[in-house]
């Protein structure tokens, strides 16, 4: 049972801080069933008749005398207590003595800042969204300005590095500048080793972007989310008030939607704390801010092989690149919004990035390039084949290209003819019609036709009348064959 104090504090920081039943618990030092269970009453309610008898009840005068001597534990107050024949549980025994001896909450100082002086940010999650024909987990970075509490959001599908550092840049210009430092958490992609009491070593990707906008990051103590506070208080926020109640059943309006809520609810609402809008603290802080160099390359740079089919596979899905560099290696840049291909520093293809799975992306001109080179392939087999059919099948040639429009269609049409009639033969049939200057696939079929067409054989002699036969003037037979035998 927790008293009305305890329950309105439980409902100030649900109502205004926007918290989760975790972080109250954490807060105030309770139990999340204990939360989870006041957050659903709508009002305090106190317990109704008289309080039963604890097993505990005959023992707490000994209990009080021990804690007062010495700060026991509650397990070595069962001890003593099971020699004076105590019953009860050990739960109710550490109930008592937490009410008793109520466990110490920290004392955190509230940090002051300069305006333009530091920035906190973090990333958050809220389950998933459908895209295209799978689901993403969706998260989103969120970016406070530690003096003005300018909160800046940004839904993405994944947490990757790529993402991390655009998420900074579109910050930075939603903010108009940058400050001077930014405290983060031990995240991967900015923090690859916090040891105990000692240094953070940064991700040296994560430095070289810190260097070109001129910011300093810092990492929390481990475990120690309190030491940036104002982006967990902002975080909660964004889950109680943008996303508490949010049907997003597609990812693509999520963005949008967030940048209307950021410009008209969250910025220009009256702050809890500082009792002001941000927006206009946020335009006495902007003139602070260190100003927006050159834009930053964030993409995430990698060698990735091309299959034999000419496509490259990021994220499950495949990408198509000019089929001459199938079965090679090439060089990866990833945005969070598109990729790119190079062989060494030529471009060779860019594509939008897909967050789906499964999917297949082909550049149609890749795909006319293939059908073009294999056109070539033909084309050389047949010229080849048709330089073979004569010595003179070049000078041929030359003629066909000077006079005739189509000339793969000519030389297609006579290799066709030499398959039909014999290589020789039109090869012949070549020679024949070069030296009478009668260039076309025409014209050489027709003298193949010509040439084979066989004149019809004498048939036997009919005659109508008998008596003719006397009148027929035969050469005398030559017997001299006879004379030699």
């Amino acid at each position: 049972m927790i008293d009305y104090q305890t329950y309105c504090a439980i409902r100030e920081a649900r109502e205004r801080d926007g918290l989760t039943g975790r972080q109250i618990a954490r807060k105030l030092g309770l139990r999340p069933e204990t939360v989870s269970k006041w957050l659903k009453r709508p009002r305090y309610e106190q317990r109704k008749g008289p309080a039963r008898a604890s097993k505990l009840d005959a023992h707490k005068g000994k209990i009080m005398r021990l804690l007062e001597a010495h700060p026991y534990t509650a397990v070595q107050i069962l001890t003593r207590l099971r020699e004076d024949r105590y019953e009860g549980s050990y739960t109710i025994l550490k109930r008592f003595i937490r009410t008793v001896r109520p466990r110490p909450s920290p004392a955190f100082m509230t940090l002051q800042f300069a305006p333009g002086e530091c920035a906190q940010l973090d990333w958050g999650s809220w389950g998933s969204v459908q895209v295209g024909n799978t689901r993403r987990k969706l998260s989103f970075f969120a970016l406070v300005l530690a003096w003005s509490r300018m909160l800046y959001v940004e839904f993405t599908l994944r947490q990757s590095q790529e993402q991390f550092l655009c998420c900074h840049e579109r910050a930075f210009q939603y903010l108009g500048g940058v400050p001077r430092e930014i405290w983060i958490d031990n995240l991967k992609t900015a923090v690859l080793l916090h040891p105990a009491g000692g240094p953070a070593v940064f991700n040296a990707r994560y430095l070289d972007f810190a260097r070109h906008y001129g910011f300093e990051p810092k990492a929390c103590g481990r475990h120690h989310p309190q030491g940036k506070g104002r982006i967990e208080s902002g975080v909660g926020y964004v889950k109680g008030n943008f996303l508490s109640g949010l049907n997003a059943t597609e990812f693509a309006p999520i963005n949008p939607a967030a940048r209307l809520w950021l410009d008209g609810v969250a910025n220009v609402r009256l702050h809890a704390e500082t009792k002001r809008r941000p927006i206009d603290m946020h335009a006495e802080e902007r003139p602070r801010l260190q100003p927006l160099p050159a834009p930053y390359d964030c993409a995430i740079i990698r060698p990735v092989h091309v299959t034999n089919r000419w496509r490259v596979v990021v994220d499950a899905n495949r990408y198509s690149v000019p089929p001459r560099y199938a079965s090679r290696t090439l060089t990866l840049k990833l945005y969070a919004e598109r990729l790119r291909l190079f062989d060494r520093d030529e471009l060779v293809a860019e594509h939008l990035r897909s967050y789906e799975r499964g999917r297949d992306f082909e550049n149609p001109d890749h795909a006319r390039q293939l059908l073009r080179e294999r056109a070539h392939a033909r084309h050389d087999r047949l010229l080849l084949a048709f330089l073979r059919l004569s010595p003179q099948a070049q000078v041929y040639h030359d003629h066909l290209a000077e006079r005739r429009f189509n000339v793969r269609h000519h030389v297609q049409k006579i290799v066709a003819l030499s398959e039909i009639y014999g290589a020789q033969v039109t090869g012949q049939a070549l020679d024949d019609a070069h030296a009478l200057g009668a260039y076309s696939c025409e014209y050489i079929a027709n003298l193949l036709e010509q040439r084979r067409r066989f004149l019809p054989e004498p048939g036997a002699l009919h005659l109508t009348h008998a008596g003719e036969a006397l009148e027929l003037d035969l050469p005398p037979p030559d017997l001299s064959l006879y004379d030699t035998l």
